[in-house]
């Protein structure tokens, strides 16, 4: 019996044998591709149910007309997500970044401003705060300054207050003018003997938060004024009106010196000032000097724009 060689084979049948290897190879490739291509089910897959699907890398294009970024679509079956990527659904229902506290109320915090751009006008929490300080006692009914003692000064120089804007008379002998820190100008008697503090009378910009009511702006400015008052001065009201353009309060300043119970006369005006912050007049004469008391008269009638 003759065994059949390759060699002596038609070359029809050779091309039909390499057609059908070749086909079953391509059979066995495409197998393996399709097996890769379903992963594993430790690994996140394409299109599988209960899987998030990989964000496009593509950034959207110029004429899409979207302004915000795409955002990873998920399944209806809601998965976990990444440890290294964490979001949390928005009230629309759109993953978004967990802000920080700081960020997120900033919108509920921020003061509101006027709707012309100004600042808005303080509400009278200092005012009440002051109040409740058992050192100032509540504002009485609108009352007259009355004359007080001593003799008038009928000095007509005037001091001028460049950074408050005002001009105030400049009292005559003994009153001198002394160094203004931390006011802007600032008249001294000279110190008297038991006298705890100096007389003096000064004027600034009110050092306080103004306030939107001038009495409200006088009364924080007289309780800042018991700074310049012996340790322990409490407030007793002697007159509360309106002034040109603001408001006056005087006042005695009750305290101790070596235990001895001593006061002295003050008075605080506050002045509107156009554009600028108001302007303080602050005068204070211990009991020592009463007969100087009456150029806090001369001094609050004497106040005036410059």
């Amino acid at each position: 019996m003759k065994r059949s060689r390759i060699g002596d084979l038609p070359m029809r049948v050779i091309y039909r044998f390499l057609a059908v290897g070749l086909a079953v190879v391509l059979a066995a490739v495409a197998a393996v591709v399709g097996f890769v291509s379903s992963g594993s089910p430790d690994q996140p897959g394409e299109g599988k149910t209960g899987q998030i699907a990989a964000p496009s890398a593509a950034p959207p294009s110029p004429g899409s007309g979207s302004a915000e970024p795409s955002v990873p679509a998920t399944s209806a079956t809601s998965a976990e997500p990444s440890a290294s990527t964490p979001a949390q659904a928005s009230p629309s229902g759109t993953p978004s970044a967990s802000a920080s506290p700081s960020e997120s109320s900033t919108e509920t915090t921020a003061p509101s401003s006027a709707p012309d751009g100004s600042e808005p006008a303080p509400d009278r929490s200092a005012v009440i705060a002051a109040l409740v300080d058992p050192r100032v006692p509540d504002l009485p009914r609108d009352k007259r300054l009355g004359r007080l003692s001593g003799k008038a000064d009928k000095s007509k120089r005037r001091v001028r207050d460049g950074k408050s804007g005002v001009s105030l008379v400049r009292l005559g002998k003994p009153w001198k003018v002394f160094g203004a820190s931390p006011f802007s100008t600032k008249q001294v008697l000279p110190k008297a003997k038991g006298a705890a503090h100096r007389a003096m009378l000064v004027s600034c910009p009110v050092p306080i938060l103004v306030q939107k009511e001038a009495k409200d702006t006088a009364l924080l400015a007289a309780r800042w004024t018991l700074n310049h008052h012996p340790k322990g001065g409490k407030i007793t009201w002697t007159a509360s009106q309106p002034i040109k353009n603001g408001w006056l309060l005087a006042y005695r300043v009750k305290y101790k010196v070596k235990g001895k119970a001593r006061f002295s006369m003050a008075a605080v005006a506050v002045t509107e000032i156009s554009g600028a912050k108001p302007a303080m007049l602050f005068a204070t004469i211990p009991d020592a000097q009463s007969k100087y008391w009456r150029a806090i008269n001369t001094a609050v009638s004497s106040l005036k724009l410059r």
